[in-house]
């Protein structure tokens, strides 16, 4: 199932790269009339392939790869020409910035962004129109009924561009009058995928009838899963044990192994170039609001190891005076006035770099937390403490999908995605996580 979300997103991001070097071709055709005068071709080439690396990396902040996203409406129009603004933008500042390539082509980009954006845009709404229309390649048979099988049936349902149809749902699971019918209502209603609570497998009955429509062709899968397809995140409700036994145990320790040298040698070069910005943000903070410039405090890292986590103080020195308490990274009366842009910011993250040179921290993975949360949350939580298997994260999958937590239904959800995190690592989703973390930045949707 999840092949095909991902043959989706390349066919489009291919479709993108073509419109950009037809748009080039057409700028240049304009423009001078011979695509080969003056080796118009080979000036423009390299340069222009560069900056188009750059425009899909842009699309891809901008969420124009993400498919729930790809539905022709308000919401898109607002995300696509923000993203192609951002891109002109990138441009004019590469060719200005850069003078390498030797051409500073001002009325070249003019036409160019005139051109593409109409080209790529009639293109991208034809592209969502098909998504919609086309129909759903997986039209599923859900077994059994509750919340997660809800939300999952919904979200499927207001968002068809996904490729998936709820062709029929046995509510009822195992004492639908139906269940015994399965290969029937497969046929009759043109099924390919059969979605079952993991608990049906332990049912030697509904294990029978599983196991026999599998000569149909039928794709059979868990619940957990196409949650975890639609959504990115695991549902903890759907899980037991021996889930974690399968899919965590082991995984993390050749990644950790190969990314913690590169994360060392990054976190310096970023302290290096960043050390100007940090001299002038500590003079800020200790000109505007009494107390030390760094603020310490401890958290949980790996292996519910305790260390200090270092930030530029955001907040009075008496903040606390009341005890620990969730902060309201929005709305919080205890930031100062300079701490409140910090935060927006995330400048205030800028001293953590110390910490991954230290090895306590990496730019990716679930977010520490404090000690007394935690003992709060592993209590009210299942499987909370499995967030320690890893080295936690700067930013994480969490924190770019999920509000800051600010209760512990808040801090259910983000576990739901530290958990993703957990099955699903690697340099790829770190790079990934990295570049939408420059999203929230620029728009502050933390």
């Amino acid at each position: 199932m999840n092949n095909l979300s991902r043959i989706k997103q390349v066919s489009l991001m291919v479709g993108d790269i073509a419109t950009l070097y037809i748009a080039l071709t057409l700028t240049l055709w304009l423009r001078y009339g011979d695509l080969f005068y003056a080796n118009l071709i080979n000036t423009h080439i390299d340069p222009f392939t560069i900056l188009f690396m750059a425009w899909i990396v842009v699309f891809y902040i901008a969420g124009l790869y993400d498919l729930k996203f790809l539905k022709n409406g308000l919401e898109f129009e607002k995300a696509y020409w923000y993203a192609l603004v951002a891109n002109i933008v990138t441009a004019a500042l590469f060719f200005y910035l850069i003078p390498y390539f030797g051409i500073t082509p001002k009325t070249n980009l003019l036409i160019f962004f005139f051109i593409f954006g109409g080209i790529n845009y009639f293109w991208r709404q034809i592209y969502n129109f098909i998504l919609l229309k086309t129909g759903a390649a997986n039209r599923v048979l859900m077994v059994g009924s509750n919340k997660t099988a809800q939300e999952a049936v919904e979200h499927i349902q207001n968002n068809p561009q996904l490729g998936y149809q709820i062709s029929y749902w046995m509510k009822e699971g195992l004492e639908d009058k139906e269940f015994n019918h399965l290969a029937q209502i497969i046929l009759s209603h043109n099924i390919n995928t059969v979605v079952i609570p993991a608990h049906l497998k332990k049912d030697s009955r509904s294990a029978k009838l599983i196991y026999k429509i599998l000569v149909l062709g039928i794709e059979v899968t868990e619940l957990s899963r196409l949650y975890e397809i639609i959504f990115h995140k695991i549902p903890l409700a759907e899980l037991e044990e021996v889930w974690f036994l399968e899919n965590l145990v082991n995984k993390h320790k050749v990644y950790e192994l190969v990314n913690g040298p590169m994360e060392i040698i990054a976190a310096l070069i970023l302290g290096i170039l960043l050390f100007p910005l940090g001299i002038l943000i500590a003079i800020l903070i200790k000109l505007t609001s009494p107390g030390p410039v760094i603020f310490k405090q401890t958290r949980i890292g790996k292996n519910e190891r305790e260390f200090t986590i270092y930030k530029f103080r955001t907040m009075s020195v008496d903040a606390e005076k009341d005890g620990p308490q969730w902060a309201n990274y929005q709305q919080d009366e205890r930031a100062t006035w300079i701490g409140k842009i910090l935060r927006r910011s995330h400048l205030d993250e800028l001293p953590q770099l110390w910490n991954i040179l230290k090895g306590e921290l990496s730019f990716v993975g679930p977010r520490p937390e404090r000690p007394e949360f935690v003992v709060k949350l592993r209590k009210e939580l299942p499987y909370y403490d499995l967030r320690h298997l890893t080295k936690p994260g700067i930013s994480g999958w969490a924190q770019i999908n999920y509000r800051y937590a600010a209760s512990a239904e808040d801090a259910y959800q983000k576990l739901q995605y530290d958990i993703y995190y957990l099955k699903n690592n690697s340099p790829l989703l770190d790079f990934l996580i990295i570049i939408k973390t420059i999203k929230f930045l620029i728009t502050n949707n933390t």
